[in-house]
């Protein structure tokens, strides 16, 4: 029997940021995380994964909390343990591209306030979309990953993947992720990307998958085997489902193999602890649903991820036609493969979702056309890895003439704008980027930190004035 080199496998924890996105609309506090972080920093983590993606939003809107400063507590809490973030190219953690200045901006606040690995990827592949922000990141020094989003179809082919890296190689990138959002890779597939990869590129790679479609473990498995460097885990109370694999699990797969982690267990079960009456709080409160605990193979049938699958499911039952909901599912396939066969994540797989909804609904396809898929067919959104249908596109935009540069190339610089508009509320630099990417929503919640500091000061107002009365 041929003897394996040893090579430990590194884990990024999600517990703190895709975990709880995925599994409770990202509605896990700073509150709820700060006294955890001491245990966690202490494990030997390559990464916690605890920014961007959703968490910006949910807490303006939900949590009514600053996005900035619980990036900062955190930054204070992990002294040892990088901190990494998810960036949506010239999205940002918006759903619209942005000009460069405000790209740029929003990079060097997150690494000037503690963010250390940039995880940044587009939702069609278009590497043009992510060449502002890899620069930015570049100059800030901070570690550039660039994600691939992971999809099936005949145009993504081995010889795509493996073009596809190289080119993020010659970018500027440090390390490659497979973002496999939906839990589409299964495990012999995983293997055989992660051989392919490995031959084109010399980047680590590091592989995030879903539980969705229940066998994301096995995955890990056979790419771990195939070479890959880094897995994403998440502890087991906020595991499974449509989130990530168990930490522990993982951990105790590899353990006195060549792969081993090093991880100590003891010290992951304390911070399981600490999460389990978390877990059983949301189960009782409904807002974990346990469906979205189970696995669910029709993630591999339509390609659509959890996430978008729970959103359908609302968009349906708010209009009253719950039973629908199969024929938006078939539907689903057809409007992505007539839109240039994107991969199924954010932004994309809300506006080929909602489309196939107003197809079904609608009584006619492409009757009800919302603005987002005239942006598609416009190119405002980048390049399709396929052509999109030629009749859908002229039933879509008519005799418009689609763009076909970059679309920040478009926009002119933004900040002095957002800057002007933000200024009645603007308390730190970081509050304009807050105002660019959200304003309705930063607006409500720069209203509510004024009236709390308000009480706050007539409560130490009036405090002083009992203490020492005139």
């Amino acid at each position: 029997m041929a003897v394996i080199e040893k090579k430990p496998v590194k884990i990024v924890e999600t517990v703190l940021r895709d975990a709880h996105q995925s599994l409770i609309a990202t509605r896990m506090s700073t509150e709820q995380m700060l006294p955890i972080i001491d245990k966690m920093d202490q494990v030997g983590y390559y990464a916690v994964e605890c920014w961007g993606g959703a968490t910006f939003d949910a807490s303006l809107r939900f949590l009514k909390e600053d996005p900035w400063e619980r990036l900062r507590k955190l930054k204070t809490g992990f002294k040892n343990t990088k901190l990494q973030m998810l960036f949506r190219g010239q999205n940002i953690l918006g759903y619209n591209h942005y000009a460069d200045d405000v790209v740029e901006y929003f990079v060097q606040k997150s690494v000037a306030n503690g963010i250390d690995i940039i995880r940044i990827f587009d939702c069609l592949n278009d590497l043009r979309n992510l060449q502002t922000a890899v620069n930015a990141a570049n100059k800030e020094k901070a570690h550039v990953q660039i994600a691939l989003c992971y999809t099936l179809g005949d145009a993504y082919t081995m010889a795509y993947w493996k073009d596809i890296a190289k080119r993020i190689e010659d970018m500027g990138a440090d390390s490659i992720c497979i973002k496999d959002m939906a839990g589409l890779l299964i495990p012999y597939a995983a293997q055989e990307l992660v051989s392919a990869l490995k031959a084109a590129t010399r980047l680590p790679i590091d592989l995030h998958t879903h539980y969705t479609s229940g066998v994301a473990s096995m995955t890990y498995l056979k790419a771990i085997e195939a070479g890959c460097d880094i897995v994403d885990t998440a502890m087991s109370p906020f595991a499974l489902g449509t989130s990530q694999p168990a930490t522990e699990v993982m951990v105790e797969t590899f353990r006195g193999t060549p792969y081993d982690t090093g991880l100590d267990q003891l010290k992951l079960a304390e911070i399981a602890d600490y999460f389990r009456p978390m877990r059983e709080e949301v189960l009782k409160s409904g807002l974990l649903d346990p469906k979205v605990l189970g696995v669910d193979i029709k993630a591999l049938q339509y390609q659509v991820p959890g996430g978008m699958l729970s959103n359908l499911v609302s968009q349906l039952k708010e209009a009253g036609q719950s039973d629908k909901y199969q024929q938006v599912l078939e539907e689903i396939p057809r409007v992505r493969k007539e839109f240039g066969d994107p991969p199924l994540v954010t932004p994309s797989s809300q506006i080929v979702g909602t489309q196939a909804v107003m197809n079904i609904l609608g009584g006619e396809r492409y009757k009800i056309v919302p603005k987002e898929s005239k942006k598609v067919m416009m190119g405002e959104f980048g390049q399709t890895v396929k052509p999109f249908d030629p009749e859908v596109q002229k039933k879509i935009i008519g005799n418009e003439t689609p763009i076909t540069c970059r679309p920040a190339d478009l926009l002119p610089p933004q900040l002095p704008q957002f800057e002007k508009e933000c200024a009645q509320w603007k308390q730190q630099d970081e509050d304009v980027l807050s105002y660019a990417l959200f304003p309705k929503v930063a607006e409500e919640f720069f209203k509510y930190r004024e009236a709390q500091q308000t009480k706050v000061d007539a409560t130490i107002a009036d405090t002083a004035s009992k203490a020492y009365p005139v």
